[in-house]
Formats: C-alpha cells, structure tokens, sequence
C-alpha cells in the first residue's frame, strides 16, 4: 500500500487539537508517549491502522533524535502533508520548550536558595536510578550477540579511558555494523518493490528547505552575536549532535557531557539537575538540552542581559536539535516501507545501540560519582535514595514524574528537619 492511501478524513482542525493536548500529556518517556499515541490514533480515533503505526515506529527507531516526537510528526504529516507534519511536530515540543524554560530560570536564579538546592538534591539521586535503569533496559533489548557484548565494551572503554569522541564511536559502530551485517542479511522482495514517491526532486526540495531555515538562525547568530560567541557555537555543535545522537536522549546527553563540561559550559551537577527537571514536564526527554542552552547562555552571558542571552541560546539549542527530525520524516517518510525493511541497514543500527549502551553505561557512573561521592566519602542519603528510586523505577513501575517529584519533596523535608 502506497503511504498515505486509504487514510481517513481528519479535519486540520481536529487534528491540531490532538497535537496540542498530545503536548501536555506527553508524559512517561519515549515508550509512554508510543503507547499514549498508539491508544489514541490507532485504537480509538482510527486515524491510521496498525500496521502503519508499527512500520512508522520501526522507522523512528532507525532515526537519531526524538524516536517518539518524530512518530508524531510521521503521522501528521501522513494526514495532512507538510502543515500536518509541522503542526504535529512542533506542538509535541512546544508545551515542554515553555515549561522547561520556566524552571530553567527558576534554577539558574534561585538555584542556590536552600530551599530550592535541597528539591535538587532529592532529584539527582533519581537521575542516577533513571540513567542506571537506561542502561539494563536499553541492554537487554540491544546486547542480543557476543559481538553486541564486544562493541558495547569497546564503547565504554573508548569514552571512560580513551576519551573518543562520540560521533566517532558512532561512525566506527556503524561502520562495522554494515561489514557484519552485509555477508548475511539480504532486503526483503517486499521491501525492493516498496513504492516510492512519484515527486522526482522531493528530497532535493525538502533538503533545500531545511538548510534554508537552518541558515536563518544562524545569521541571525552571526550578525547579532559574532562567529565566536557561544550562541552560535551552541548552534553549531547542537546541529552536529542531532545527526549522530542514536539512542535517544540519555545517549544524546552523555555526548553532551563530555563534549559541553569539557568545553567549560555546563558542570556535570547541572547536566543532572537539567534531566531532572526535564523528567518533571511532558514532551520529549531530548529537551534537557534546552536546559544546557539556557546555562551555558546565563553563565556566558557577558555584556547581554542574562536572561535574554540564556533565552535565545535555549531555543537556538532547541531548534538545532528538532529541524533535523524534520528533515528525516519529510524527506525519508515517503521511503518508509522500503527503509523499515532493509535488513542490512537495521542489523549494523543494531551495533549503534550496542556501542549507546557502553555510553551511557559511562555516564551513569559519571553522574553517579557526581551525586553520590561528596568531599572523597559516599554521601549515605544520596546512596539510599538512588536504590530507593532505582527499586521503585525499575520493580514497582511507578510513573517516573511521581517518582522525581516525590524524592524533591523528600529532599525539602529532610532539608527542614535536620538542615
């Protein structure tokens, strides 16, 4: 079936109401937020069928960036074309963008009010039960070969001993991944005879388009800030980070540490206290880096005002890191059938996951060395409240904004009753 037949008639404006809410609901992470789309496009709405919903997901799988924000923009633009994807795609990111710019300066600006420090210091222990809890879930779906075992290793050796970058990890992952998978696995007749679109130049037109709007942004950049201004080297490195950042968003933040707390802008205490409060607002995860932006543009400020400096770094950061989800769904979603079934090319992704693992294996022990290792001794709260979070995460399936929101009110209790 050619994408796009057969699909019911959905009013435009039926539809953005839909994205909208879908913006404010958007909790539980990237398999919350499948479900809650699943639930409510394909059982009750009926907005498209099964098998396109799980082709559509197998694809966003294969993507770097946002696999769940990307669903949506699939979907809207599967309704309604280009308007349908942006309206789709843009409302799934934009209540979060919002609220997280809030807290953003409420932690940049009151962040060293006791009262304020002591909620963090109930949050971080949860980042660390949340990063660790990535590692064993995304582990058990990924590390299905010895080879998976190898390339995972590798990878946490590459980034803890070696410090390689991660874009090279990547590129190496991939690389050996299409050497590994070429011998054996074949595309499938039905995938070689999947249709395509009819347009002769609809990449070359959607690509075209993308550069354009990225470009804008980045004059406006140059010309207000300079070449050397942190803004537009934010926008510069976010814009690189989206195109290689398989794994979603913790492996996007563990490339994010070692590249931006190396560089100075951020502290690997804020990186946690950021996926913290990100944790806390619906929308994609990814939007921690919103929350870098806005740090790095508060503490580099200079000789702008501070807020409107960190305001305008966030949404540069922002937008670099959703146009390319975009470009990905508007350019490749007409080739969907056809890339969701090319065996090779999902097999040496599968050696990407892997390498992600050993990545974010190395940031749960960066960030849980951050939190629970205090003055050279272990810091027995933080210790008891990370097993606490992890137990309660990973056994009990409790909702994971309940479970950050509970332990910042743990840490405020206990910040008034002993100090």
């Amino acid at each position: 079936m050619e994408v796009g037949e057969n699909k019911p008639e959905v009013s435009f404006k039926d539809a953005l109401k839909f994205w909208v809410k879908l913006g404010f609901i958007s909790f539980g992470g990237p398999a919350g937020q499948i479900a809650i789309m699943h639930k409510e496009l394909v059982e009750r709405r009926r907005w498209i069928d099964e098998k396109s919903f799980l082709n559509a997901v197998n694809f966003c799988m294969l993507l770097p960036g946002p696999e769940a924000q990307q669903l949506a923009t699939y979907i809207g633009w599967r309704l309604h074309k280009i308007k349908g994807g942006i309206a789709a795609g843009a409302m799934f990111v934009i209540p979060s963008a919002f609220l997280l710019l809030i807290l953003s300066f409420v932690y940049a600006r009151y962040g060293t009010v006791s009262e304020v420090a002591a909620v963090l210091d109930g949050f971080k222990p949860v980042v660390v039960a949340i990063v660790v809890e990535a590692v064993i879930k995304i582990g058990k779906r990924s590390l299905r070969t010895a080879m998976h075992f190898v390339v995972a290793i590798l990878a946490f050796v590459g980034v803890q001993f070696l410090n390689v970058p991660f874009p090279l990890i990547v590129a190496a992952a991939l690389l050996f991944g299409l050497v590994a998978s070429g011998s054996s696995a074949k595309e499938p007749e039905s995938a070689r005879k999947a249709s395509t679109p009819t347009g002769r130049f609809h990449l070359i037109r959607v690509v075209l388009a993308c550069i354009l709007c990225w470009l804008i942004p980045l004059a406006a950049s140059l010309v207000l800030f300079g070449r050397e201004n942190v803004a537009t080297k934010l926008y510069l490195f976010f814009t690189q980070a989206a195109f290689v950042t398989f794994g979603g968003a913790y492996a996007v933040l563990a490339y994010v540490n070692q590249a931006a707390v190396g560089a100075g802008w951020i502290t690997s205490v804020q990186a946690v206290d950021g996926l913290a409060l990100a944790e806390t607002t619906p929308g994609p995860l990814i939007m921690v880096l919103q929350f870098v932006g806005f740090m790095t543009g508060w503490q580099n400020a200079g000789a702008y005002d501070q807020t409107i400096f960190a305001v305008a770094c966030a949404l540069l950061v922002t937008f670099a890191t959703f146009l390319p989800s975009f470009l990905f769904i508007f350019g490749a979603g007409p080739y969907l059938e056809r890339i969701s079934r090319n065996a090779r090319l999902s097999g040496a992704l599968g050696f990407v996951t892997a390498a992600v693992v050993g990545v974010i294996l190395n940031l749960s022990l960066v960030f849980g060395a951050a939190v629970v290792w205090q003055d050279s001794q272990p810091d027995l709260f933080a210790v008891a409240a990370s097993l606490a979070a992890f137990a309660a995460l990973y056994f009990f399936k409790v909702d994971v904004a309940i479970v950050v929101i509970a332990s910042g009110a743990i840490g405020l209790l206990k910040h008034l009753l002993i100090g």
